[in-house]
């Protein structure tokens, strides 16, 4: 006969009233970050062939869409727009009548409460597809890109954002749009930081919902290289330093790690971005029946906060709303 177990761990897990009680990590609605493709054009809701139930939406589109949003109980979107043209400095990033300051005034009027967070990058607006000014040798010049970063963020804040995110990983960016935005007297707009963020190739569908492939060349110039872990644990220290007041692991799932130790050493709020490629896969996986897409959606999102995020930015937000609400 076996020996009877003297410790039965089973004892709280015998009831779904149990298994709530002593349930350690909750995911919420608060926990979610909506990204929002905004672009010109009058009533248009353009799907996104690699992203399923994902769209490109036009200005106008966006207060009946942020009411619904804000009814689900996200408390933020974050915008990344499509230009109607593009040059070498990606000058409609900077324009006050710029597709994303359209956005943010149109949602702001709609509902003010809901925070508006700015994607601040340039390969979106360039037309090299490369996240800063680039050189006759195809190198992105990192100083000179501060410049156009700092009159970027000062026009999304005189539009009204509550929240500016640089993702482009250009040294020193945090630093030099913290001056601008304090000489520009927008000392109330906050930064979250894409501080530790990987030249991953989980990014392939945003690429076509961006618009924003590079055309020569790739991104590991600046992105960071997948293999190193403690590499993104200084990054995440120096954009705390430069003064950040959040910091963001990009992608979520394959970089868990990082978050892990992230959230051990720091005490900034850490946001994760569930990045389309992870939504894609989960799409795929779904669509052929192989897995329940409400439940490992579930479970993706809640290991990430599991892990450290006290934010998840995730394509999966709307969904992941009505069924934690349900």
């Amino acid at each position: 006969m076996s020996p009877v177990p003297v410790i039965r761990p089973r004892r709280l897990r015998r009831t779904a009233a149990l298994r709530r009680m002593v349930r350690e990590t909750t995911l919420t609605p608060d926990d979610l970050i909506y990204p929002l493709f905004v672009t010109h054009g009058r009533d248009r809701q353009q799907p996104i062939g690699s992203m399923p139930g994902q769209f490109q939406w036009s200005v106008d589109r966006l207060p009946r869409l942020a009411e619904q949003i804000a009814t689900l109980g996200i408390p933020a979107v974050i915008l990344f727009g499509l230009p109607a043209s593009k040059d070498a400095i990606g000058s409609e990033n900077f324009a006050a009548d710029g597709i994303v300051q359209q956005a943010i005034r149109a949602i702001k009027a709609a509902v003010p409460e809901l925070v508006v967070i700015t994607d601040v990058c340039m390969c979106e607006y360039t037309d090299h597809g490369h996240c800063g000014i680039v050189d006759e040798h195809g190198y992105v010049v990192n100083d000179a890109t501060l410049d156009i970063l700092g009159r970027v963020v000062v026009s999304h804040a005189a539009a009204g954002a509550d929240i500016v995110a640089p993702s482009g990983m250009i040294d020193g960016a945090v630093a030099a749009i913290r001056a601008a935005l304090d000489r520009a007297g927008a000392q109330q707009v906050a930064i979250m930081a894409y501080a530790a963020k990987f030249a991953s190739s989980f990014y392939g569908p945003f690429r076509e919902a961006a618009d924003s492939p590079p055309r020569f060349g790739d991104r590991t110039q600046y992105q960071m290289d997948p293999a190193n872990g403690r590499e993104a644990l200084r990054e995440l220290a120096l954009d705390a330093a430069e003064g950040a007041d959040i910091l963001m692991v990009k992608p979520a799932l394959p970089y868990l790690d990082v978050l892990s130790q992230a959230r051990q050493r720091c005490e900034l709020p850490l946001a994760a971005y569930h990045v389309s490629g992870e939504y894609a896969m989960i799409k795929a996986a779904a669509a052929n029946g192989w897995i329940d897409e409400r439940n490992v959606v579930l479970e993706s999102l809640t290991a990430i906060k599991r892990a450290g995020a006290d934010l998840i930015l995730t394509y999966y937000a709307l969904d992941a709303a009505r069924w934690l609400r349900s």
